[in-house]
């Protein structure tokens, strides 16, 4: 799952594509994107990685830092009790076209998931649909 992209640029410096400013009229969620996209990628927390790949925004750059994040804190929610279930929504929804495109981190996503205890319904939902989604 090596990542060797350079995590000081920005989605917009790592596409070579500047996004033309949001309308003066659109939603929170699209003024944010635009606003993360300036960003650099190294920067972002986890709720703002969770709305940019929610959106299918940059996920050639993002979803590796997301795992990343989701296998580093497996080992706190045993601990907490709490896991980051908005990023962890976000990735696990992606479609199945991301996950053959990435194999390797749908297989590290997959060495996760079993990991994880006291899941809501909801996401034990998208888990089952993400294992069924990439099986091979």
């Amino acid at each position: 799952m090596e990542n060797r992209v350079d995590i000081q640029k920005s989605l917009e410096q790592l596409e070579g594509f500047e996004w033309p400013a949001p309308p003066d009229d659109a939603t929170g969620l699209v003024k944010a994107a635009h606003s993360l996209r300036k960003r650099p990628i190294g920067s972002l927390n986890a709720h703002e990685l969770g709305r940019l790949i929610g959106q299918d925004i940059g996920l050639a750059w993002l979803l590796p830092i997301a795992v990343k994040i989701l296998r580093e804190t497996v080992a706190d929610q045993r601990l907490s009790g709490s896991y980051d279930d908005d990023l962890l929504t976000a990735v696990l929804t992606r479609k199945s076209d991301v996950w053959r495109s990435q194999p390797q981190l749908a297989a590290t996503l997959k060495e996760i998931v079993p990991l994880l205890e006291d899941i809501s319904p909801y996401i034990r939902v998208d888990i089952q649909e993400f294992l069924t989604e990439t099986e091979a």
